[in-house]
Order: structure tokens, then sequence, then C-alpha cells
């Protein structure tokens, strides 16, 4: 007859499991939240997007970022569009307390639709290192939608941004291991250099907040990728048809192949709309003279930009 007393057992905690049928939506919602489904707000493998430098404001790059992007996201893809979804879903309705476990379910299921259906062509997220701003996009081809804006610019000489410095796109990202490196590029580089594609090519390095990675030791694996997928594929660093574009922060690599490195003054906005026809060509001629990989000199933009950066500088080239 024991099993006959259990129920009184029970009882104290009835009053508990009662208030759990409410908890979940005070305390776990929240947590979902936070969660935001698909929308991190830090770099990370597995992005696409644009790098961009700014001088010492980054607040105000964010802003200049947003406005020029949005500006010409528009001319290439349309304005944007959003999917109104009916707030008080996320509200939810007493009724659905009755069963907690389910109520939950569908309440982290509407948020993680909602969170996706908002996220926005361009977003803001936190790149690693001072002076560097990294805009995440969404249905937007990096390459192409930078390559645009820096066109038009140099044809119009029309001064957009005042802090932004060099605005790079950037197609994949990650994680800033050599294997890893070598293993993601195997494949991220096909579009460009896999048989029977080919072309002219220069490798661009730049590592920010880290130290373990050796500059002659990525450069020398990622030309040596290239060389695997055609051996017709050749280094020319006076007039290269493409740029990879190695950018490192901290422990994530961000990649990208673009054309026209040079003529757009190494894809600096402060820099294009001051050169003059012709320039792009008698750069290209230093590069070979002075034995850079970079594109030549550094402009007095890039300076400013990289002063706070030389110690990370000289740490990569002693590994």
């Amino acid at each position: 007859m024991a099993a006959v007393e259990t129920p009184p057992a029970a009882t104290p905690g009835a009053a508990p499991a009662a208030s759990r049928k409410r908890r979940p939506k005070a305390q776990y919602l929240h947590a979902a939240k936070r969660a935001r489904p698909g929308g991190s707000r830090q770099l990370e493998p597995g992005m696409c997007g644009i790098l961009i430098t700014c001088n010492m404001n980054e607040r105000k790059c964010v802003a200049e970022a947003y406005s020029l992007l949005g500006e010409y996201g528009e001319q290439l893809y349309g304005p944007e569009q959003f999917t109104d979804q009916d707030e008080s879903r996320l509200s939810g309705n007493e009724e659905d307390d009755d069963d907690a476990e389910t109520a939950l379910k569908k309440e982290v299921n509407q948020i993680r639709t909602s969170t996706e259906q908002k996220l926005r062509r361009f977003q803001s997220v936190e790149s690693g290192a001072n002076n560097v701003v990294f805009i995440r996009t969404l249905g937007v081809e990096p390459e192409k939608l930078v390559h645009h804006i820096l066109q038009d610019m140099k044809a119009t000489k029309k001064k957009k941004t005042r802090v932004i410095l060099r605005m790079l796109p950037v197609s994949g990202t990650c994680k800033a291991f050599l294997e890893d490196m070598k293993q993601y590029s195997e494949t991220f580089f096909e579009p460009w250099f896999k048989s029977p594609r080919k072309g002219t090519f220069q490798i661009v390095y730049k590592a920010r907040n880290n130290s373990h990675l050796s500059r002659e030791e990525v450069i020398k694996e990622l030309a040596g990728v290239v060389g695997h997928l055609n051996p017709e594929n050749k280094v020319d660093l006076s007039n290269p048809e493409f740029t990879i574009v190695v950018g490192i922060i901290k422990n994530i690599c961000c990649l990208s192949v673009v054309k026209d490195y040079i003529l757009f003054r190494k894809y600096n906005l402060q820099e294009v709309v001051k050169s003059k026809e012709g320039e792009g060509q008698q750069d290209a001629s230093k590069v070979s003279q002075e034995g850079g990989l970079d594109g030549g000199k550094p402009t007095e933009e890039e300076k400013v930009e990289e002063k706070t950066e030389v110690a990370e500088a000289s740490d990569n080239h002693k590994d």
C-alpha cells in the first residue's frame, strides 16, 4: 500500500511544477534572444564581407561604411527587402502555457525565424583589431561591390568618405593556422585559378594581433596551391591580373581575390580619387624595381593606418 502514499509526497512540489510553466518564458526566452542564431557579432570562420581600415574613428567609419555600401548596394542589387513579422507572436498566448516544453520550443523557433529574416544586407561585427571594421554581407558579392565603388570613385573623382582608408572585400574566412588555410584555399581559389582557368597573380599579406604565423611561409604555401591548381598560373609583381589579399586578425584568416589592385591604389578610397590617368601603370613599374609584394611603397594614408601595427609586423618577420 506504500504506492498509495506516493501522491501526497508529490503534493509539496505541485506549486513549483505549476510555476515552471511560466518560467521558461521569463528565463530561457531571454537566453534564446541573446543567442541570435545566424547573427554572430564577431568575425569568425565562414563569413564573407568587407574589411575596412580607418583613421582612429571606428564609429564614424561604420557610419560611413553603411552609407557608402547602402548607396552602391542599391545600384547593384536593388533596395534591401524586409519581411515584416507580426511581433505579437513573440509574446505568445497565455493558453500555450499549458505545456511549458511546447511553449518554449515555439518561442525559440519564432525568435530564430524572426532573427534570420531581420539579418541586414550589411552588418558591422567586431573585427578583433584597432582601426579595423568588418562589415558582414548577406546576398552580396563583396569583390563585385567594392570594385564597383572604386571604379566609380576613380572615374568621378568624388570623395565620399573622410575616415575610411582602405576597403577590401573578403569572400571567405577560415582559421588562421597554416594547415587550415592551405586546405581552405584549395577550394577557395578554384573559380580563378583551377584549370582551364589561369592568370598572373601576386599575394598581399597583412597580419594584425597575430604572431604565430610566418609571412613567408603563408605566401609560399598559398602560391603553391595556386600553382597546383594550374601550373600555367604565374607570379607577376609588376602588373598582375589578380591579387590575392590575405588578412590575418588574431586567429581568423580573411581571403579575397581582387582585380585592379594597383590601378585602384591598393583599394584605398582616399588615394583613388586623387590618382590621375596613367598613375596605376607607373606604380606597377615601381613594384618590380622595389621588390615589394604589396604593390610599392605605402602612401601617407597607409602610414597612418599602419602606425599602430609596427610591432606586430616585426613579430611576423621574426617567425
